[in-house]
């Protein structure tokens, strides 16, 4: 492969990470991403969706083999595949990626080579209101040679861009209305299974 991995994210599938976070401030949540090579440039992965799995027992392995099953099955007649993970930690000042984060990481990424991590970064969210920053509000994490998850070099905010130019023009939006509360995970369907985690409705 020539030159880095690039990941680009859809503005839904980005809105939908963050605010599944700030509907659990105080517990550690984690989603998949959704996506598939760029047919146009091979070096870069178009992260097109996104599902929030958990907010409790982040690690329980039962439930989050369940839950990747039952996306990848949902998913691969669109011919989408799971192409990464999301985390967020409990702590808002922690930025380190967790074992469970590198353990969902590792497996996701037997399947796709180019999977990449990415983790919330809470001070970029929250200094989101007061400034014009068009880049993510989270780092991007991807396996080196060495099979060690490893943080994009600090120009790696290239690496890992927002479709949508004005994705966090509208996350604020969001987030003033509150759309997090209609947020649901794969924890809410086990409860309910009424409840569905493709959230169908959050963006019309």
């Amino acid at each position: 492969m020539g030159g880095e991995v690039r990941y680009e994210i859809a503005q839904n599938a980005y809105a939908k990470l963050v605010l599944h976070a700030l509907k659990h401030k105080s517990s550690a949540v984690n989603a998949v991403l959704l996506g598939r090579p760029s047919s146009s440039h091979n070096d870069v992965v178009e992260i097109t969706d996104s599902v929030p799995l958990f907010h409790s027992h982040i690690g329980l392995l039962p439930q989050l083999e369940i839950s990747l099953i039952l996306i990848e099955e949902h998913y691969a007649a669109t011919g989408v595949n799971i192409v990464g993970y999301f985390h967020s930690n409990e702590r808002f000042d922690d930025y380190e990626l967790g074992g469970v984060a590198k353990n969902i990481g590792d497996h996701i990424y037997r399947y796709f080579p180019q999977a990449a991590i990415l983790l919330l970064d809470n001070k970029k969210l929250e200094a989101l209101p007061k400034g014009k920053d068009r880049s993510p509000v989270m780092q991007l994490y991807t396996r080196d040679a060495s099979k060690n998850w490893k943080l994009a070099g600090s120009d790696g905010g290239s690496q890992l861009t927002i479709r949508e130019p004005s994705a966090n023009v509208v996350l604020l939006d969001y987030i003033s209305t509150e759309k997090w509360k209609d947020i649901v995970d794969f924890d809410d369907h086990l409860d309910d299974i009424s409840n569905d985690w493709l959230n169908p409705e959050l963006f019309k």
